[in-house]
């Protein structure tokens, strides 16, 4: 089976692991993201393609359904009279030409059947400066295929199989007219778009920022949590005294919500007796000014040492009462307001319930860590955010090309 494309990967190829700390800024972003499977399945499509503005879905087209669809109420609003069925057959065309470029890899990887998938994904950015930068990236079976950057106007080969298809691309002058199409018609598309949605995706809501910390093999390591903000737009760092350590953090990247919003995630490891030096650093169209946010272990201490005496303080109190017990039922003494009453009997469920396998509690920014973590892991990203393996380069979304390329 082929290797599952991560969440990680995806974010990457739309531009939603970008640099925390960029200094020209993604005013807005129009991306495609396609993805063509060569064994289909309930609920996993042969050909499914997402639009994103801004990093918001808006339009959806799958092989299930056969027909483009819009995902915002103010797509469905706008969008003008035949606009969807051009949409649609835009999509069943690259389905097909996605179909075939998936047998012809099989071909040049010499792969027998079974599970592969074709992505590609391409966009463009407005910038703060009034530039425009594009990109088409593609990827086999989760990893780099092809890439194209507007900036340089060339396409860059990872293997000998893509190798291929970098020079029959070249020789069909396909890279000037993805520069046409990067350059001119995507941020046409994406300004008419954002035209339709202006009052939803200019909106600015602000994060809710959380700082943890937690202690491991003599190492701390603190989290910077941002939650909930529109836009994407964010910068998180963190500080010791007045230096920023961008080089010394891990990122998570820039990740959507369900409800429209984002959230993302700074980590430092530090020396625990230093603690009290670091900040993070939070800065967001949605806040009046930059925030400096602290770890305070001490509630999280005192929290710590509450639960423990409650423990320690319910543990003595049954083991008393048990001791009691026992010695009351070998003393055989069963007289009214003795012992008989007042046995341990099961939960009103029918089962006993043990106090053991109830958890107590955690600390809030414990909990919502672990929470974090595990989402995180549930989708495959954490390898990405590892030192090193960051996706630094923002990308966005455009109106679908006339037609895919075969590979």
């Amino acid at each position: 089976m082929a290797p599952a494309l991560g969440l990680g990967l995806l974010l990457g190829l739309l531009g939603l692991l970008g640099d925390p700390g960029a200094a020209t800024k993604v005013l807005h972003s129009l991306h495609y993201l396609h993805v063509a499977v060569s064994e289909p399945s309930p609920g996993v499509p042969q050909f499914t393609s997402i639009g994103f503005v801004d990093g918001i879905p808006f339009v959806r087209y799958d092989s299930e359904r056969g027909r483009a669809e819009p995902l915002t109420q103010w797509m469905k609003d706008g969008a003008e009279p035949g606009y969807w069925d051009e949409e649609t057959q835009i999509s069943v065309r690259n389905q097909h030409v996605d179909a075939r470029n998936l047998e012809t890899l099989q071909e040049r990887y010499n792969q027998s059947r079974g599970l592969h998938t074709v992505l590609w994904a391409y966009g463009c950015d407005l910038l703060s400066d009034g530039s425009v930068r594009g990109s088409r990236r593609d990827g086999y079976d989760g990893r780099d295929f092809i890439s194209f950057d507007l900036g340089s106007g060339k396409f860059l080969a990872a293997d000998s199989a893509a190798e291929i298809t970098r020079r029959r691309w070249e020789q069909e002058e396909e890279a000037e007219r993805l520069k046409n199409y990067l350059k001119h018609k995507c941020p046409e598309w994406l300004r008419k778009y954002v035209g339709y949605g202006q009052k939803e995706l200019e909106r600015k809501e602000p994060p809710d920022v959380h700082v943890s910390g937690k202690e491991e093999y003599g190492t701390l390591i603190l989290s910077c949590h941002a939650y909930g903000f529109y836009p994407n737009t964010i910068t998180v760092s963190w500080m010791k005294e007045n230096a920023t350590l961008d080089q010394e953090m891990e990122w998570g990247g820039i990740v959507p919500n369900s409800d429209g919003t984002f959230h993302t995630w700074a980590r430092i490891e530090a020396l625990p007796e230093e603690w009290e030096q670091y900040r993070c650093k939070v800065d967001h169209p949605g806040m009046l000014e930059p925030g400096l946010f602290a770890w305070e272990p001490t509630s999280g201490r005192n929290l710590t040492m509450a639960v423990a005496v409650s423990v320690i303080a319910a543990i003595l109190i049954l083991t008393v009462l048990i001791g009691f017990g026992v010695w009351k039922l070998q003393s055989g003494n069963t007289q009214d307001g003795g012992w008989e009453g007042a046995r341990i009997q099961p939960h009103r469920s029918g089962n006993p319930v043990s106090p053991m396998l109830i958890p107590l509690c955690f600390h809030r920014e414990e909990g919502q860590e672990w929470i974090q973590r595990g989402s995180r892991e549930g989708r495959g990203n954490e390898w990405l955010n590892r030192r090193n393996h960051r996706l630094s380069d923002p990308w966005s979304c455009i109106r679908p090309l006339p037609s895919s390329q075969e590979s």
